[in-house]
């Protein structure tokens, strides 16, 4: 039988446990072989010496390898491109079929409202955003890799548009006289007008989308950080709601675009406000309209909420809201009885490819980018978090192809930019959609619309598409709710968030946009130029090392100074690292230096003297030595006067001895030495280097030698993981 022994290390003690545990000798034998070989000292290598233990391989010649295309090779690029060729042949219908047409023809209900609505707010003719919510949709199923999403017209991106249109096209351009009376806008021409410019711009935006696909950039969203488009998208829902509000008052305004232009945008102009300040001139009954369809609205949207697990599908309260106030408008004939605004003749049927205008290219690329990376940017969130939920992977380049092809192919075909839509998305999902055959469904029904049914909401009043507009801006406004979030958790993405819904509301979207990612970038660079700088210690007992500062338990190992940056080192930081770290060694390194060099210049004058005075003497073998060297250290001392400074050691050699004397230390020459031999720069947390840091790591290199202290690099990156053009460093390197 074992017995455990009363006195022995941690390591004994482990191995009589096992013992004790039945574990085989065999395996008790290799732990302790295992356990040995941990105790062992590590021998300092250097990058030399590493690299002749290590052994490195030769480097692979990508050249040499065969660049011919295989079948399996061009296979595998077809499925990429066409993700729906991997899966339909796989869809399991018995499974999936049902749930795809009860969410298809649920999207496709909502789509009409929302297409229409969100034509308004890109100031294009409604069939315009009929047009997006079916060649888009349906283009998706053969590009897409996400099985939820649901694209097509989205609220930020059309307000994106809308400000455009009415900033080149605005329609105090197409004012006409009939017979000498008022000037009146001539719709036609002015709608025909923005229709080819939009036209234009998602052709555009599909261009930019594609190319970066391509080349495989879907990771610039990664410069938008969820607290600023969550800022952005906020700022726009104002834009938004501003911007539909004269067609809830029903009255008419001056378009205004460009920075400040949501502050000068007014829904009562000074020709509505009489002189005695009495009520503007607000159409009645398109106020009284919009106010019943968006009380209407908000009440079944919450009964869809709270009793939504019970529905079969959410009501259509959209749909119901168009149809039903669409009759009363017939009816009743809303229009010449009370003013209110409706929508117009909506042309039947699908339009003929136009190749769009490219001499406006120059006038909205800038746009078109913008409007380009904020429509994937939502897109491919909403993608990830329906893939997290679900089990499958969506991949962003393929997203951004699919996406740019949606808007590329549509813009030939009248359609404006499109984005994936949170709330349509959300009933996709909930109503059993499965797949994309889903968003087949979904075209299919807008399909019918446009060829049948399309011309019976000719009297739908535009009042009711402004009511949908803003109540589906709730979600929205609810992200008001990070403002307490963030203060809680991160106050530098509260910064973000705030600067970014600021930006956006001042400058308008485009530049809102640039601004805000300019802005997080900076945060960035600030919050790596002033990192963590620290001193470690090891923990009493372990193998641990933390702030000396921060921990009390953690003591610095004698003679060492283990110094640690929280941020990598660049170009922007580097030399605050090297301040940091002179600050945290305890000394004034520079000031040592210099006090060294004036040692050393004392020194070698009063050597110079001395051989003057040799020549004037004539040369003898005989040695002088100024002053005697110190019983107790055996270095030469000189007896100091009250204003010398420190002392400094002069040595007369003979004429006959050749060899020169080695530099004197900071002891020989009376100078204050460091408490440490050793400075130790844990490099773990650097990912890469550049040229002006190499030459600022010699610099610390070459001050701590002049102060007689070595330079250790521990925790350093392979080369693979180190991005440097320079020779790379060893685990640990020496100075």
């Amino acid at each position: 039988m074992l017995a455990a022994p009363e006195r022995g290390n941690a390591a004994e003690l482990s191995l009589v446990s096992l013992q004790w545990a039945g574990i085989p000798e065999s395996q008790v034998a290799m732990a302790a072989e295992m356990a040995l070989s941990h105790r062992a000292p590590r021998e300092v290598l250097s990058e030399a010496e590493l690299e002749e233990v290590a052994r490195r391989k030769p480097p692979t010649n990508s050249c040499s390898l065969s660049t011919r295309c295989s079948g399996s090779a061009a296979k595998s690029l077809l499925f990429r491109f066409l993700p729906f060729l991997r899966w339909l042949p796989r869809y399991p219908i018995k499974d999936w079929l049902l749930g795809d047409i009860v969410s298809g023809f649920s999207v496709g209900i909502m789509h009409l409202p929302q297409g229409l609505a969100y034509a308004l707010l890109a100031g294009l003719p409604p069939v315009t955003g009929l047009y997006s919510s079916f060649y888009p949709v349906f283009l998706y199923f053969f590009f897409g890799t996400s099985r939820h999403n649901s694209v097509g017209p989205f609220a930020v991106i059309s307000v994106m548009i809308g400000s455009l249109t009415e900033s080149l096209m605005p329609s105090e351009d197409f004012l006409e006289s009939v017979n000498g009376s008022n000037a009146t806008v001539n719709e036609e021409l002015r709608d025909t007008r923005r229709v080819e410019l939009v036209a234009t711009i998602t052709v555009l935006t599909g261009i930019f989308q594609v190319l970066l696909g391509l080349l495989q950039f879907g990771f610039v969203v990664t410069y938008l950080s969820d607290p600023l488009v969550r800022g952005y998208t906020t700022a726009a829902s104002v834009h938004v709601l501003i911007s539909q509000l004269k067609n809830v008052f029903g009255v008419s305004q001056s378009e205004h675009s460009g920075p400040l232009s949501l502050f000068v945008v007014s829904i009562y102009p000074p020709e509505h406000i009489p002189s005695s300040c009495k009520l503007p001139d607000t159409n009645v009954g398109t106020l009284v309209t919009s106010i019943i369809a968006m009380v209407s609205i908000l009440i079944v949207k919450e009964l869809n909420h709270k009793f939504g697990a019970k529905l079969p599908m959410p009501i259509p309260i959209e749909l119901i809201t168009i149809i039903v106030s669409t009759g009363i408008s017939y009816g009743v004939n809303l229009k010449e009885k009370f003013g209110v605004s409706v929508v117009g003749n909506i042309p039947s049927g699908l339009k003929p490819p136009v190749v769009p205008n490219m001499s406006y290219f120059g006038q909205v690329v800038g746009n078109a980018f913008a409007i380009a990376v904020v429509g994937y940017a939502i897109c491919i969130s909403l993608g990830k978090i329906f893939a997290l939920k679900h089990g499958y992977k969506v991949d962003s380049n393929q997203e951004l192809i699919a996406l740019g092809l949606c808007n590329f192919l549509g813009g030939f075909f009248q359609c404006f930019a499109i984005s994936c839509s949170m709330s349509r998305s959300l009933v996709q999902e909930s109503t059993g959609g499965n797949s994309q055959v889903a968003g087949v469904i979904a075209s299919l029904v807008i399909l019918v619309t446009i060829v049948k049914i399309g011309e019976l909401f000719r009297d739908l009043p535009k009042a009711i598409l402004a009511a949908i507009i803003i109540v589906n801006l709730k979600g929205m406004f609810k992200q008001f709710k990070d403002l307490s979030t963030l203060w809680k958790s991160n106050k530098v993405d509260l910064l973000v968030w705030v600067v970014t819904f600021i930006a956006t509301l001042l400058l308008n979207l485009d530049i809102g946009l640039a601004a805000s990612v300019a802005f997080g970038l900076l945060t960035v660079i600030f919050r790596t130029q002033l990192p963590h700088y620290s001193i470690l210690g090891r923990i009493s007992d372990t193998d641990v090392y933390r702030d000396v500062v921060e921990y009390e338990m953690a003591q610095e190992v004698p003679g060492v100074k283990i110094f640690r940056s929280s941020s990598t080192i660049y170009f922007a930081n580097v030399e605050l690292y090297a301040e940091a770290l002179k600050k945290k060694s305890g000394i004034d390194v520079d000031r040592l230096i210099e006090k060294k060099k004036k040692a050393l210049k004392k020194l070698k004058k009063q050597q110079k003297k001395l051989e003057k005075e040799k020549v004037s003497l004539g040369d003898t073998a005989m040695t002088r030595v100024l002053p005697s060297l110190d019983n107790n250290t055996g270095s030469p001392s000189l007896p100091q006067s009250a204003g010398d400074g420190p002392g400094v050691a002069v040595i007369e050699l003979s004429a006959g001895e050749r060899s020169a004397p080695s530099e004197p230390t900071l002891r020989s020459l009376g100078l204050p030495q460091p408490s440490f031999s050793a400075v130790i720069l844990d490099f773990s947390p650097v990912s890469f280097v550049d040229t002006v840091s190499i030459k600022i790591l010699k610099n610390i290199f070459r001050d701590f030698r002049e102060i007689e202290v070595d330079v250790f690099i521990a925790s350093c990156p392979g080369e693979g993981d180190l991005q440097s053009h320079e020779p790379r460093a060893s685990p640990l390197a020496h100075s």
